[in-house]
C-alpha cells in the first residue's frame, strides 16, 4: 500500500484532483467529508462544538451552521485552534478505519486540507500538493463559491502560505490554468503513484 497525503490551499482545486484520482482507482479518504460526518446532528462531535461555541452555531433544525461557525473561527486563530482540537482527533480516528480497509497494492490518498499546517507530511510515503497562484484562488472563491472577498482572504490567511506548502511537496499538480489542463497533469501524477505502489 502506498500512503499519499494530498493537500492544497482553499480554491486550488484539490477536490477535483481527488475526484480524478478516485475515478482511476485510488482509495480516497477525504478529511473534509469526514469532518462533516463527525459533526452531523446527534454526534458527540456536534455536541462538543455547540458546547464550545454556543447554540448560535446551530441552525434551527439542529444541524451545524457552517457559515456562522466560520465567521467565528477563521479570523481568530485561538478559536480555530479550539475547533481543530475537537474535530481533528475524530477525523483521524475515522480516517484510520477507512484506510484499514485498503488492500496491499492500493494507492490510498488522504485528502487533507491542513496537512502542512498540522505537520502531517511525515505520516505519508508521498505528499502531493495541488498548487495555484493566490490571485487565481481568490478569484475562484469569490466567483465560483460566492464568498465575499474579505471572507475569502481570511480563509486563505488561516492556511499555510503557498511557499510553505510547496516546500512540503514530493509531487506538485499545477492547477493555475483552465480545468481542461488539469486532467493530463493529474494522470501523470497518478501513473507515478501507481509505479511507486507497485515497487513498494
Amino acid at each position: 500500500m502506498l500512503r499519499v497525503g494530498l493537500t492544497g490551499g482553499i480554491g486550488a482545486g484539490k477536490s477535483e484532483v481527488s475526484r480524478l484520482l478516485a475515478s482511476w482507482g485510488a482509495v480516497l479518504v477525504d478529511a473534509d467529508l469526514i469532518a462533516r460526518e463527525v459533526v452531523e446532528p446527534g454526534t458527540p462531535g456536534l455536541a462538543a462544538v455547540a458546547a464550545e461555541f454556543g447554540e448560535g452555531v446551530l441552525r434551527p433544525d439542529g444541524a451545524l451552521d457552517r457559515r456562522a461557525l466560520g465567521a467565528l473561527v477563521f479570523s481568530d486563530p485561538g478559536r480555530l485552534a479550539a475547533l481543530n482540537a475537537i474535530v481533528h482527533p475524530l477525523v483521524r480516528e475515522r480516517s484510520a478505519e477507512l484506510e484499514a480497509g485498503a488492500g496491499p497494492g492500493d494507492v490510498v490518498v488522504q485528502d487533507i486540507p491542513l496537512l502542512v499546517e498540522n505537520g502531517l507530511g511525515t505520516l505519508f510515503d508521498v505528499v502531493v500538493v495541488v498548487d495555484a497562484p493566490d490571485d487565481v484562488r481568490l478569484d475562484r472563491l469569490v466567483r465560483l463559491r460566492g464568498m465575499d472577498e474579505d471572507e475569502a482572504r481570511a480563509r486563505m490567511a488561516a492556511q499555510a502560505g503557498r511557499e510553505e506548502r510547496l516546500a512540503a511537496a514530493d509531487l506538485v499538480v499545477d492547477n493555475g490554468g483552465p480545468l481542461a489542463d488539469l486532467e493530463p497533469r493529474v494522470r501523470e501524477v497518478w501513473e507515478r503513484l501507481r509505479e511507486r505502489a507497485a515497487a513498494s
